[in-house]
């Protein structure tokens, strides 16, 4: 007993280490090389899109934004992000909670499905859909014999973005309510509450911040979608193109200003995102 208390004296005397041993010259070297790499590959593209997009002044930056197949592309992608989040904001909260608070058979193929869009190209997730729904597609006949337009129509953008974006809401909120276990649900359940009761007075408060953090992502994502919006699009001028698709057919026509102009709205979304994201990870850990 005696041999214990001495080894337990001895262990309290030892002196703390830092985590890190290395020296401030090396602490400031990383930083400086952090910083450095921001400036050039952040900081300074940021600065030259809003710098091309003003670069003729405000009047012509106003006009750009207001021409009708810009502001047409604009629509359609407030549409598109406004129909994909609610849609992915639903099937992450019933997934996440399935798969965090249940067992069944078929899980873990669920897990995997859910990351599948993060290990496909955006591109193969658009022609996934042409060989769907297109003429020559798998339904392609079913589809021409009832007279129905899938592919390269606002239809198959909000299908394209939501299959990109679907694994957002979940994948933050797996995680997090394993994390938190089954306790207080189980306690709830005792009490007499039921399911729904239970999800949206203990559940839903409780994972509100992860969730937010989700649905901001989702939505960068969803107005930011190039690859798999591009292939089932078919780039029809005022119909189908959604903001990266007209930066693109305006970059590539030399319209410089316009193209800028509506790249710095991209630019600006996604500055205000991770603003949001900063606002939510502190509420967060303040919480």
């Amino acid at each position: 007993m005696g041999a214990a208390i001495g080894l337990l004296a001895k262990t309290k005397e030892v002196p703390r280490t830092r985590a890190t041993t290395e020296s401030w010259l090396v602490r400031l070297a990383l930083i400086a090389l952090a910083l450095t790499f921001l400036f050039f590959f952040l900081l300074i593209p940021l600065v030259e899109v809003f710098q091309k997009a003003f670069e003729k002044g405000l009047g012509a930056y106003w006009q750009a934004i207001q021409d009708p197949e810009t502001r047409s592309a604009i629509r359609l992608t407030l549409i598109t992000a406004g129909i994909a989040v609610p849609l992915n904001l639903f099937f992450g909260l019933v997934s996440a909670w399935a798969i965090a608070k249940f067992e069944f058979r078929g899980k873990n193929l669920l897990i995997t499905l859910i990351d599948l869009p993060f290990s496909v190209s955006p591109v193969i997730s658009g022609m996934i859909y042409v060989l769907l729904f297109g003429t020559q597609g798998l339904l392609g006949p079913f589809l021409v014999e009832h007279d129905i337009k899938i592919i390269f129509t606002p239809v198959a953008i909000v299908l394209a973005t939501i299959f990109v974006t679907f694994p957002f809401v979940s994948r933050e909120l797996i995680p997090l309510m394993q994390a938190q276990g089954r306790e207080e649900e189980e306690a709830a359940m005792t009490m007499g509450a039921g399911g729904l009761r239970t999800f949206f007075k203990i559940t839903l408060p409780n994972i509100k911040w992860g969730l937010l953090y989700g649905v901001i992502l989702c939505n960068a994502r969803a107005m930011g979608e190039f690859g798999a919006v591009s292939v089932v699009s078919g780039h029809i001028r005022g119909l189908t193109n959604t903001m990266p698709l007209q930066i693109e057919i305006l970059y590539n026509e030399y319209q410089f200003v316009p193209a800028f102009a509506v790249a710095s709205l991209l630019a600006l979304l996604a500055l205000f995102t991770l603003a949001a994201k900063g606002i939510v990870e502190w509420r967060s850990n303040k919480s």
